[in-house]
């Protein structure tokens, strides 16, 4: 069996976690500049753990939600860095 190394396995639980508490918030009716935040900050740990190919298009999926759901447009996706 393939042992991950424990840096990705704790960047998945956090991106995890951050995915749901943006999700959360947003069901909270919370702001969503603070929802928006959330999932951004979700994408830098997956970059930082070469996992973005893999998260982005579930945030993208989710900013595009977030837009339309407050009645603007979405922003343009994040470039990688």
């Amino acid at each position: 069996m393939y042992a991950q190394p424990v840096a990705e396995d704790e960047a998945r639980a956090r991106i995890q976690k951050l995915l749901v508490t943006g999700d959360n918030r947003l069901k909270q009716g919370v702001d969503p500049d603070k929802v928006r935040q959330t999932y951004e900050e979700a994408l830098v740990v997956a970059r930082d753990a070469g996992l973005e190919e893999t998260v982005g298009p579930l945030v993208a999926i989710r900013l595009a939600d977030l837009e339309r759901l407050s009645g603007g447009s979405p922003p343009p996706f994040p470039p990688a860095a």
